[in-house]
């Protein structure tokens, strides 16, 4: 099966059918224990692309946002180890879209999007994302760095995933400080058809 390892903040651990291990925004949390075949970053602060903290796999690949997913101000997709990977939009006051993405995967069938850091895009206003038939979506409720927990619940409402999840539910003052990955209050603030609240830690079945 598919699995998904949240460990908290906006870091999470897909293990694929086929054995493959992809990290998405690794920053602190446990589970960095399996070798990396890919790596991928949203973009480049401190809380999103600590690439240091896992062994890397015989093939491993690394792909930034600002080096990778946009070239020459356009948006541009990879295929690797059996992953599609397609960047959208993610940005706020906080973080600029030309060097943020949003990442929506095709793993085994499974269709998974992982908003980055950002607030309401004109992607989710304009229906492109509601169009991708997304099982999975991950939206940012800090409400420091990013849009606020309600605002992230209006967003789940126009990307219309089969299941919705809040992370990045707290602005990281201190990167030593692991209680600062998770706010379970701001969590069950986050309103959305098929909501899934996950604890860093919690591994799931896709």
């Amino acid at each position: 099966m598919t699995k998904l390892l949240y460990q908290g903040h906006a870091s999470m651990r897909i293990t694929t059918n086929e054995g493959y291990v992809i990290y998405i925004d690794p920053f602190a949390g446990e589970g960095y224990n399996l070798p990396a075949d890919l790596v991928l970053m949203t973009h480049e602060h401190f809380d999103h692309c600590n690439v240091y903290l896992m062994p890397e796999g015989p093939h491993a690949s690394f792909l930034k946002t600002n080096q990778w997913f946009r070239q020459d101000g356009q948006y541009c997709t990879y295929d690797l180890f059996g992953v599609h990977m397609q960047p959208v939009q993610a940005y706020n006051d906080h973080h600029n879209v030309h060097n943020c993405v949003g990442l929506v995967l095709d793993v085994d069938g499974i269709r998974i999007y992982h908003a980055g850091d950002t607030s309401t895009t004109d992607a989710m206003k304009q229906g492109e994302l509601a169009a991708m038939n997304i099982d999975y979506a991950f939206f940012p409720c800090d409400g420091r760095y990013n849009m606020n927990v309600a605002e992230a619940s209006e967003c789940a409402k126009l990307v219309q995933a089969k299941h919705s999840t809040p992370i990045h539910t707290r602005g990281i003052t201190n990167p030593n400080d692991t209680a600062q990955l998770f706010d379970r209050s701001v969590a069950e603030q986050f309103q959305a058809e098929g909501r899934i609240i996950l604890e860093p830690g919690e591994e799931i079945e896709l």
